[in-house]
Formats: C-alpha cells, structure tokens, sequence
C-alpha cells in the first residue's frame, strides 16, 4: 500500500470509453485514415480519507493485523485465510512467496468475480502482485520504500488484515483500463470495497469488504451489554 495523494473530490461513474469512429479522410486529393481515440475515465485516486476508510472498516469487521509469519500461519491453518484463486483469468506474481499468497475468503470472492467477467471481456488474466502481509514484513518494506504505509498506529496500511490485493495494471490496454476503473468504481460506490490506483509501482490497490460476500444485516437494537465477537473469532470458532 502507498501513502495516498492529498483528499480530491470522489470521482463519479462514467463509461469506459468514447470511441470515435474510425475512417478515410480525403483532403486535397489525399486519403488519410483517422484513427480510433479510446478516452479513459479519470483515474481513481487515493486520499487520506480513503486510507482511514479502510482502516475503519477493518475494525468494523473484527479484523486483527497479522503481527509476524508465525501469525500468519497460524490464521493459515485456522482457514481464516484462503489460497489467492489462481486460474486461467487470474495469475499471481511469481515474486510472491507462497504464504504470501492467502487473502480473506470474501476477497478471494471478489478476485474469482473479478477474473471471470475480465476474461470474458479481454481473453486474458489479471495478475495479483501483493495480497496479505504482516506487521513485521511492513515495517521491512517501509525500510526499503519511503512511499509505503504505516505499520503500526491508527492508520496502516489494511495489507495487515488479509482483505487487501494489488492488481497490476502493467500491460493493459487503454480501454482495459477504462473497464477497471468503472467496474471497481461502482463497486466502490456500492460500498463494498474501496479502490487506489498506484503510480510509482503501477497496480489498483483494492481492499474488499466483508459484506462483499454477506450483505449487511438490517440495523436494529442490540441487547443491552451484547458485544459481537470479532471476524476471527466467529471464523475459528470463538478460540
């Protein structure tokens, strides 16, 4: 995750692209062909606000921050994590060591999802460049990359839960990239889930709600003294 541009106004929904028509010209008795423009979205940008979002969100859904690699085998066995579906729409970046390949099952959800109707769209994959990591593998990374997240605090980088992935966006095609950014805005704007498009290592930083997979209960009163049991404990069991 990197630390987000200053706040801008929430982008808005629009088509993935304008397209003029292609053709011959003829001008003084020369044809000249015009060429086909792909007009792309403006891209989704991260904010502060959008950081603490993710952050607040988190904590809503009972997420703890993976503290080391013990840790993350730990929740490994637990199956609170779940393999990053690899198939033929979605790879993973062979950089990526193999426990670093685990993510929450609703945001394994969302990147089959993903994969399938991009796919269907583009006859090619997505590729996954970073899915969970620990606290102590962040505060590595920010040794080696000034630009990335916090660790520890208030506001870190959601890496640290499980339910964030980067999805490279190194090799897409304009219009590629224009279906991307109006697919992930609307979910975002549905609430489940929160996009950043990177710049300096080019990827969609996206982190997915757990409502994603189970639609938010309907609001009522909560018996007195009732405290709802966190993500992982109701995942493992209560242990």
């Amino acid at each position: 995750m990197i630390r987000p541009s200053p706040a801008t106004a929430p982008p808005t929904l629009r088509r993935a692209s304008l397209v003029r028509n292609g053709g011959v010209h003829s001008r003084g008795g020369r044809a000249r062909a015009l060429h086909t423009t792909v007009f792309l979205p403006s891209p989704l940008k991260g904010s502060f606000e959008s950081l603490a979002r993710q952050n607040e969100r988190a904590e809503e859904d009972g997420l703890e921050r993976i503290l080391d690699e013990d840790d993350l085998a730990s929740r490994i066995d637990q199956k609170l994590l779940v393999p990053v579906p690899e198939s033929s729409g979605l790879a993973v970046n062979t950089d990526l060591t193999e426990n670093h390949r685990y993510c929450r099952p609703w945001t394994a959800s969302f990147l089959a999802d993903l994969a399938r109707v991009h796919a269907a769209q583009f006859h090619k994959p997505i590729t996954v460049s970073s899915a969970v990591r620990t606290v102590e593998y962040q505060q590595h990374l920010m040794r080696t990359n000034g630009n990335a997240a916090a660790a520890e605090g208030d506001i870190v980088s959601p890496h640290l839960t499980g339910g964030t992935i980067d999805i490279v966006k190194q090799g897409m095609s304009r219009q590629e990239l224009g279906w991307m950014r109006n697919h992930l805005l609307a979910m975002q704007l549905a609430g489940t889930i929160d996009v950043e498009e990177e710049f300096r290592q080019p990827c969609f930083h996206i982190t997915v709600y757990r409502n994603y997979m189970t639609p938010p209960p309907i609001p009522g009163p909560a018996p007195r003294g009732h405290h709802p049991p966190a993500a992982d404990q109701l995942a493992s069991g209560g242990k």
